[in-house]
């Protein structure tokens, strides 16, 4: 694993001598220019992504990505409900990796707030975080090798993932939007037999990905598919507000694991993974080393969580909290607070807050607004897939339409995350 020193942040637009392309156009001499529409048809691109191109033979000389046709207005639905019922909606925004905007969303509630998460409940959302972290990146490296034509890929990432989904229904019900994550902590215990199951899988995550390595690292297809294809340097990439693994590749060291620390990653140990070649092979890399830090960090989650049997998982705050499930058979009290929540919510502060996270695309941030009602006055998602999509035509310049698709993998943008 290659590191570089740590670079100075740099924002969007400065330092930058001349603007980045977020649309390529043709140049006005070439002839016999082709237009060809990708999309949006779902099983053409990622999602309903529609790619507008521009062919001068097979080479890319315009490119132009056309949004809106998974816009689901989740963030003004979410103004129309209670705090209480807006949790399911984030997880359905990247719906690949949906812990990470349920996590947000709630860490800017009690924010607001001022709200105090026992601790298991804060080791708890870290190791699911970093599930859905590995859960992401095996449907990333699955589909994206699968589109270039590497099959066995996907089969094997989608042996782990299903253990992953069966960890997250064990604790949840459910195997995707699991609602796990509450305002105040998570919903239920963690149950018996669930590190048992965790630790087996993380003893087996590591033998996959090396699965993984031996059947793309050596191929000589792969590595001509993708070394060299669709380079994105740092400050391209730091114009373009790149985020997580995409920017990482291409050589600046930002994590906000590591940089500014949430729930407790300050206390655990693990890698950042960087690279400086910034191509589609850079960005394999840093997402296949990043799933081994990921294990290593559920380990230690597992850990403690282990030596915190007995210990609340969530706060005690009848205000906030929905009361226990036993006590609403003996205790009117506890029965009217379950009721006023369900149907009136709880009240916030006034007042604005903004948080972001590591997720496994990058910087997913929550903005949100209270006037001190019980519904969230505005409510804003920093979505790391638009930024990866504006790189598109960055990368794309002098591409190949057949390395437009490796390009398009390795940028890893999820539509519902893109459009909301």
């Amino acid at each position: 694993m290659a590191t570089v020193a740590r670079r100075p942040t740099v924002y969007a637009g400065s330092r930058i001598p001349q603007p980045i392309p977020t649309v390529l156009t043709p140049d006005p001499v070439l002839e016999d220019v082709l237009t060809v529409n990708f999309g949006p048809n779902h099983p053409s691109m990622h999602g309903v992504l529609r790619l507008v191109v521009d062919l001068h033979g097979e080479r890319v000389v315009g490119l132009n990505a056309v949004i809106g046709y998974l816009h689901t207005g989740f963030e003004k639905t979410m103004e129309q409900k209670t705090y209480w019922k807006c949790v399911t909606y984030p997880e359905r925004i990247d719906y690949v990796s949906f812990q990470y905007n349920e996590l947000v969303y709630v860490l800017a509630v009690e924010k607001l707030l001022g709200l105090e998460v026992p601790r298991k409940a804060t080791w708890a959302r870290m190791l699911f975080a970093e599930l859905a972290r590995i859960h992401s990146h095996l449907v990333y490296l699955g589909t994206s090798a699968l589109e270039i034509g590497a099959i066995s890929i996907f089969w094997y990432c989608f042996r782990e993932r299903d253990l992953i989904l069966d960890l997250f229904e064990m604790v949840a019900g459910a195997r995707m939007h699991t609602r796990y994550f509450q305002v105040g902590g998570i919903a239920e215990d963690i149950p018996l037999g669930f590190y048992e199951q965790a630790r087996a899988f993380c003893r087996r995550m590591p033998e996959a990905i090396d699965d993984y390595e031996d059947l793309l690292n050596r191929n000589a297809i792969w590595q001509e598919r993708t070394k060299g294809i669709g380079v994105l340097s740092a400050d391209d990439a730091l114009a373009l507000g790149q985020t997580g693994p995409n920017l990482r590749a291409s050589g600046v060291d930002w994590d906000i694991r590591k940089r500014e620390p949430y729930l407790a990653y300050d206390q655990v140990e693990f890698e950042v993974p960087v690279y400086s070649g910034g191509d589609v092979y850079d960005r394999y890399k840093a997402r296949v080393d990043e799933m081994r830090e990921s294990t290593r960090i559920i380990v230690q989650c597992i850990d403690r969580l282990e030596t915190m049997h007995g210990e609340p998982w969530i706060a005690d705050d009848r205000k906030v909290v929905l009361p226990p499930r036993e006590e609403l058979h003996t205790s009117m009290e506890s029965l009217i607070h379950h009721f006023k929540i369900v149907t009136e919510g709880f009240r916030v502060p006034e007042g604005e807050v903004y948080v972001g996270v590591e997720s496994a695309r990058g910087e997913s941030g929550c903005y949100l607004v209270s006037d001190g009602g019980a519904k969230p006055w505005r409510v804003k998602f920093r979505a790391p897939s638009f930024a990866a999509l504006e790189a598109t035509a960055a990368c794309s310049r002098d591409a190949f339409v057949a390395d437009l698709i490796a390009i398009v993998g390795s940028l890893d943008a999820v539509m519902g995350d893109v459009d909301r």
